[in-house]
């Protein structure tokens, strides 16, 4: 090769490679699309459309969120993996926990999306930390009294969740194992039937996030004894964490962007980088502090290093619950 086909070369490759840096600084240049497996109008919903909403305004360009609930997550992921999506980042997929913790177990060797191979993570939006609390006359106000109580009842004591094999659920299942306190889930038809069982006294024990929680909490009928965050929270440092406690109990429902596989990694970057001044905005913590939600400041690399930690963690835990079950 001569040195003119070099130069040819190299000056093509600079081109290239400005054309790929300008197309990620120029991103986005039309409407994006969020899909979500939120239903409308829940707690993660509202999180994803405050961010929605701010990265609009810094984008100038429109977000639509589409709302896609349903069979533990897969629809949505199904939606955000289809293969008439273009690999632009134009289409991005706000998962949830559940839907990595939970699906793949629950869906073993049927899953028809992979979800490690379909969807690169982008960044974190926020995580919603379950907390544990018991009925106004329970007679522990702490999580240590709580263990010893339900250590000395004959039956043991009940606790409620959200749902069956639900992150509060989990959770739930996660404290009585390293705590070896003597509870045990019984199930209700959702949270807020849950919540009601505690606060009439029929259920003792709720694992709930903050946001389900408040109705309890604010009348009175429910009291918070910890929140299983890594540390206490910012805008409740009076509440313990559980960790103090019982090591190693951290859970949270948590809001990951991610895009489908293929997208470019400066396109990534760039999703990566605007996302993390969004929920970084004094605003939106304030906003999603109301909502029972935390910030967490991860790149892309660390956000799929959580996702691979949190699979550790809870997929054994589905699996002993759903062996339970049979």
């Amino acid at each position: 090769m001569n040195l003119r086909c070099v130069k040819v070369l190299s000056v093509a490759a600079v081109a290239m490679i400005a054309s790929v840096t300008a197309q990620a600084q120029d991103y986005p240049t039309k409407p994006v699309t969020f899909i979500t497996p939120a239903a409308a109008g829940n707690s993660p919903d509202v999180v994803t459309r405050i961010v929605a909403d701010r990265l609009t305004q810094l984008w100038k360009q429109q977000i639509v969120v589409l709302n896609r609930p349903g069979a533990g997550g897969l629809i949505a992921a199904q939606a955000a993996a289809a293969s008439n999506i273009e690999k632009d980042g134009y289409t991005l997929y706000m998962t949830q926990a559940s839907t990595y913790t939970v699906l793949p177990v629950m869906q073993e060797g049927k899953m028809p999306v992979d979800l490690q191979k379909a969807f690169t993570a982008v960044g974190m939006v926020g995580e919603q930390p379950i907390a544990v609390a018991v009925n106004k006359d329970v007679p522990a106000n702490s999580v240590k009294e709580l263990i010893e109580l339900a250590n000395k009842s004959k039956d043991g004591m009940l606790f409620g969740a959200t749902n069956r094999g639900g992150q509060a659920h989990l959770t739930g299942e996660l404290f009585r194992e390293k705590s070896k306190a003597n509870i045990s889930f019984v199930h209700a038809a959702g949270g807020a039937v849950s919540l009601n069982d505690v606060i009439a006294g029929r259920i003792p024990i709720m694992f709930e996030g903050l946001a389900g929680m408040n109705p309890g909490i604010q009348s009175g009928g429910v009291r918070l004894l910890g929140i299983a965050s890594q540390q206490r929270l910012p805008n409740l440092p009076n509440l313990p964490a559980i960790n103090e406690t019982v090591p190693d109990v951290v859970s949270s429902g948590w809001i990951v962007l991610m895009a489908p596989t293929g997208v470019p990694d400066r396109v990534i970057q760039k999703l990566n980088a605007d996302l993390r001044q969004v929920v970084a905005m004094k605003d939106v913590q304030d906003r999603f502090h109301q909502l029972g939600t935390y910030t967490r400041d991860l790149t892309p690399a660390q956000t799929n290093e959580f996702l691979r930690s949190e699979e550790k963690l809870w997929w054994p835990i589905v699996r002993q619950v759903n062996q339970a079950q049979k």
